[in-house]
């Protein structure tokens, strides 16, 4: 049944939900981060004096990963070395709704916390286990960092210049679709946990994170013989559709169906390319592509980035500037939906990063906490409000080098 409309109700939709996270690194932290904005406690284990290397990446003395990978979340300092450590462990995992971990398979295992032990004591619980490979065939105990699934998922032999060896992208983008796709089984388990009462293992690997969103490349060389091959700027076939040098900078068009085409030659007062059989159909466009972004770029070079965006716009050709973060700062779209915000932070200062996306109407994300800043920072916390323990109990686990 559709439901009335309703403002913003000031609740977050993950709230009421308990998450333990033992991942490291990106994959499993950005898992954590998406569940963390839309309001599940997230109670971070670092291994003690160490931490998460991630607090240490980034510029050299700006560890900026860490501040917006760990922020929702406190941190909580354990030895899972330990039997001591592994007990707290189970006994908060077992006290929560989702676990998330990023180890190489068998690490929970050999720390006595097996999902099937686990979820025998608490069978509504969610574990969200992110690998290089999965949980389950012959590859599964390899090591595997992001870039692993990305080359084994399809992603870098596509990307690059034809006469150059597979390049990457400036960000850790396998991590991020595991991660991604993590949350959503996490999401799916919780759903269906509301109708069953019953958890499960959610299985998010790399390179199966990365095979995803390759669109057809499986098919178009199992049925049509067609191996897609590295093309720098460009998606062959599909034209124009490319970054075009300007006067003073560059300009993306994204201008390949008929009618935009069309628009765009009127914009460029070259309407006769549009009727033009070179480049009148999709098919012809792409047959042609090189010589047609010579064209065009003979055009944009003529202009300023401002003059080819206004030419854009008013023509109603998608288009864009290829942005920077200092651009990204200053935009006045960005700055009207809040895609970025600006957090007080005792050490930086206003701290500006994403903000929780996606939007929702009535119970949006926020960051309502900065990430942890020294490792272990709510044990104490944590422990006296998950397990009732006393002072004395958490000071005699410290001592010990427990937490």
């Amino acid at each position: 049944m559709a439901q009335g409309r309703k403002g913003n109700t000031g609740r977050r939709p993950l709230e009421g939900v308990r998450v333990v996270e033992m991942g490291q690194l990106i994959a499993g932290p950005f898992c954590g981060q998406l569940l963390g904005d839309f309001g599940a406690d997230v109670i971070k284990l670092e291994p003690p004096e160490k931490g998460d290397p991630l607090r240490q990446w980034g510029q050299p003395g700006y560890p900026m990963f860490w501040e917006q990978l760990a922020r929702n979340k406190r941190s909580m300092s354990l030895n899972l070395r330990v039997p001591d450590g592994q007990e707290i462990a189970r006994k908060l995992i077992t006290g929560s709704d989702v676990l998330i971990e990023n180890f190489r398979p068998g690490t929970l295992e050999r720390w006595n916390l097996s999902p099937d032990s686990l979820r025998e004591e608490n069978p509504g619980l969610i574990i969200i286990r992110v690998s290089g490979y999965g949980q389950s065939g012959p590859y599964a105990t390899r090591a595997g960092f992001g870039g692993i699934g990305e080359a084994m998922g399809g992603w870098r032999h596509i990307v690059g210049e034809p006469d150059r060896m597979p390049s990457r992208m400036g960000v850790s983008i396998g991590d991020s679709l595991a991660a991604t796709f993590a949350c959503i089984g996490a999401l799916l388990a919780l759903y269906n946990r509301e109708q069953t009462g019953e958890g499960q293992v959610v299985d998010s690997s790399l390179y199966e994170a990365v095979l995803h969103v390759m669109e057809s490349l499986v098919p178009d060389y199992a049925i049509a013989g067609h191996v897609r091959e590295r093309s720098g700027s460009v998606l062959p076939g599909v034209a124009p559709s490319n970054v075009y040098p300007c006067a003073d900078g560059s300009y993306l068009i994204a201008a390949n169906q008929d009618t935009v085409f069309a628009r765009l030659c009127t914009a460029m007062d070259r309407e006769e390319l549009a009727a033009d059989t070179r480049y009148s159909t999709h098919s012809a466009r792409g047959a042609h592509q090189a010589e047609l972004d010579e064209i065009i770029s003979a055009w944009t070079n003529t202009l300023t980035v401002d003059e080819v965006e206004a030419a854009m716009i008013e023509a109603g050709v998608p288009a864009g500037r290829v942005y920077t973060a200092a651009e990204m700062l200053e935009d006045p779209h960005f700055k009207a939906r809040q895609s970025l915000i600006e957090i007080d932070h005792p050490r930086w200062g206003k701290l500006p990063m994403q903000n929780a996306f996606p939007k929702l109407s009535a119970t949006p994300g926020q960051v309502g906490r900065i990430a942890p800043q020294s490792i272990g920072e709510h044990s104490r916390e944590v422990l006296a409000e998950r397990l009732g323990l006393s002072e004395t109990e958490i000071d005699a686990l410290q001592k010990g080098g427990v937490v």
